[in-house]
């Protein structure tokens, strides 16, 4: 919380902002609608400013006294006896506020001699309890949080002995650095704001304070002979606790490509890594009063259960989100994954509603968000199955890789739609490389069960029946079943065949020759499916009335 609230109509942005930076100039902490958190409630968070601040500073134009939020504002600092108000035109001011002193500030260019500032920083001293000018460093005030995951790359030590490897080290920072910032969803510190904290002794935690991150990345080089050897551990500082830690070892034959591929392995870690971090955060938050971003944050992991009631809870959250912030990407995203499921498993008696919604909010969502790789890869995968145009699709997958080539939600994405499209064998490429950017996250059976189905299309059917069994020993997917029947069905073994049919069918309500239909648009992958369903279905299989989610 902030020692001064400033309020004023948007047409004097100019001015708030110079009365903000001047009053932080005199050592004084400042709140400013600027700092609105995406995740909030505006208003909760404009009302918990207000009352936390020691003094309020109303600046009155001739919009102001028009401003019902300005008016609220002041009558509640007059009302709290912090009031402190300026004038930058010749507007009347409203009353009862025309009885109270006011501070002219009507063209001022920020002297701080001039009359109408001292009466300013006489009231707001006065208010505080004096001046902060000599109160703390500007490096040690503490920086407020940004509204999204923040990190900052630390720099490495050198523990080589060598200080020819300084460069190396340095060198490493930038990269890793520049190789996050391209992840539109983690707010990254320059790497040269991080750099300047190098050899001062600055701990994680001190760093994080001062560089305003809640994440930060440490790492350090040892060089023998003609290898190295890099570590680096991911740090959530606010709790003072090591989420991640990986290493890796090379030659040092081309330094620039090491530097390269240690940075891209850093990165498609650190995403999901970030990102569960926050979800397990917003999960244990309670259920009321949350603003969009904890609301996405919520249905995220429902969404992984692949069962109907989880999938409609994680809508449910995801609509409220949106209507919250019609324009946050993510959640448009994920919402129009949800869509996806709905129709994909049968989950709805008006699919063709559910149909038009996904399409809606995964174009809303790229519109929102055209520079997000996660975001363009995940509605790229829902258009691929809602709306049919892989053409569109397989230009959506390429531009979130270019994006982010160390994002495994990119590179999975990818692989879905490339299979749909017809092409199982650089559908695998994708799909392996999605599962070496997450070998052990919540997302990694995704890649499992996609893989499954890709090794069906090319003939392997028992490669197939391992990937989705083991999937199905953390997620009860239909789509993981429906791959069991065709390929234990052409392998002759009837009986699991039949044992996967009848699960199926507990799931979904959808034939499982219309969901083979979804996955390809290749006559001769599309044949392979259907054949070993067929081998499957002239046999006895038992029916069930069951059609709800698995239990």
């Amino acid at each position: 919380m902030s020692d001064i609230f400033i309020s004023y109509a948007r047409s004097t942005a100019a001015q708030a902002h110079q009365v903000a930076e001047a009053l932080r100039e005199q050592g004084y902490s400042v709140w400013i609608d600027d700092d609105l958190p995406a995740h909030r409630t505006y208003s909760r968070v404009i009302e918990e400013q207000m009352t936390a601040a020691k003094a309020a500073v109303v600046i009155w134009s001739a919009d102001a006294v028009q401003s019902e939020w300005v008016m609220s504002e002041a009558n509640r600092a007059r009302e709290d006896h912090k009031l402190v108000q300026v004038t930058t035109d010749t507007a009347r001011l409203p009353m009862p506020f025309d009885t109270i002193q006011c501070a002219d500030l009507a063209g001022w260019s920020g002297d701080i001699d001039a009359p109408g500032w001292r009466k300013v920083v006489a009231s707001v001293a006065d208010l505080i309890g004096g001046a902060r000018a000599a109160a703390l460093p500007a490096m040690e005030a503490p920086l407020a949080l940004p509204s999204k995951p923040s990190i900052a790359v630390l720099p490495f030590a050198n523990l080589s002995g060598d200080p020819e490897q300084e460069y190396f080290a340095d060198g490493m920072v930038v990269e890793i650095a520049e190789a996050l910032s391209r992840i539109r969803s983690i707010f990254v510190i320059a790497s040269g704001s991080s750099l300047s904290l190098k050899g001062k002794g600055v701990s994680a935690q001190d760093a994080a304070r001062q560089l305003g991150v809640r994440y930060v990345l440490e790492g350090s080089i040892r060089k023998a002979a003609s290898r190295v050897r890099i570590g680096v551990q991911l740090i959530d500082a606010a709790d003072d606790i090591q989420i991640w830690t990986n290493r890796f070892e090379d030659t040092l034959d081309d330094i620039f490509a090491l530097q390269d591929r240690v940075a891209l392995a850093v990165v498609g870690q650190i995403e999901p890594t970030v990102h569960e971090a926050e979800v397990r955060r917003a999960s244990a938050r309670p259920t009321e009063n949350m603003g969009s971003y904890d609301l996405y944050l919520r249905a995220v992991p429902l969404t992984r259960f692949y069962s109907r009631v989880e999938v409609l809870q994680a809508l449910d959250l995801l609509n409220r989100a949106i209507a919250l912030d019609p324009h946050y990407g993510s959640a448009l995203q994920l919402a129009a994954s949800c869509h996806y499921l709905i129709v994909n498993y049968g989950w709805s008696a008006e699919p063709e509603s559910n149909r038009r919604q996904g399409i809606e909010m995964a174009h809303r969502a790229i519109k929102a968000s055209r520079d997000d790789a996660v975001v363009l890869g995940a509605a790229a995968s829902a258009l691929a199955f809602l709306e049919r145009d892989m053409d569109a699709a397989l230009v959506l997958v390429e531009r979130a890789i270019a994006l982010n080539p160390g994002s495994a939600i990119a590179r999975l994405s990818s692989g879905l739609v490339r299979l749909r499209s017809g092409d199982p064998d650089l559908a695998v490429e994708h799909l392996e490389a999605a599962a070496r950017l997450d070998p052990i996250g919540p997302d990694h059976p995704a890649y499992l069960a996609i893989m499954g189905m890709a090794r069906l299309y090319q003939g392997r059917f028992a490669e197939a029946i391992a990937l989705e069994r083991e999937v199905i020993q953390q997620n009860d997917a239909p789509l993981c079943y429906a791959v069991l029947v065709a390929s234990e069905g052409h392998l002759g073994n009837l009986a699991a065949a039949l044992a996967a049919l009848t699960r199926y069918r507990s799931l979904t309500q959808v034939p499982i020759e219309d969901f083979a239909r979804g996955y390809s648009r290749d006559p001769a992958q599309l044949k392979l499916f259907l054949d070993g369903i067929a081998l499957v279905e002239g046999e006895r299989a038992p029916e069930t009335d069951s059609a709800g989610p698995a239990p």
